[in-house]
């Protein structure tokens, strides 16, 4: 099972000089993937537990496009294990223009994570396989 989400860095997304996106963001579009991952497996929001790692590799910009990537991994009785990764596929080109962009050939992988959820068993609505 799988989630994807794809989204503009805007301005008000930048936190540090030069119009650098934290790489909390990054965490919050994975929790947000997670959230519809619970969804889909067993119609409840559930709980993230925790990030047992978090690499980021590539700095985003305002005014990049991210790809938020999620997969569960493995299914316990109310435990999810999940792998994200957030790809940069298109990059802002303020050398060029305010508002020049390039679609990249090839993603820029800018962030991965692993981590749990749980869905609590009176809150699963759904009947999955393990």
């Amino acid at each position: 099972m799988t989630s994807l989400l794809r989204l503009r860095m805007s301005a008000k997304d930048a936190h540090y000089g030069g119009n650098l996106v934290d790489g909390a963001h990054m965490v919050h579009l994975f929790g947000d993937v997670a959230t519809e991952l619970l969804i889909k497996c067993d119609g409840d929001e559930g709980l993230f537990c925790a990030y047992d790692n978090v690499e980021f590799l590539a700095p985003v910009y305002a005014g990049d496009y991210i790809e938020a990537y999620g997969e569960i991994e493995k299914v316990g009785n109310t435990s999810r294990t999940m792998k994200f990764e957030a790809r940069k596929v298109i990059v802002s080109r303020p050398d060029i223009s305010a508002s020049a962009a390039d679609v990249l050939e090839e993603p820029i992988v800018v962030c991965r994570a692993h981590g749990t959820c749980v869905t609590p068993k009176d809150c699963q609505r759904k009947k999955i396989e393990k």
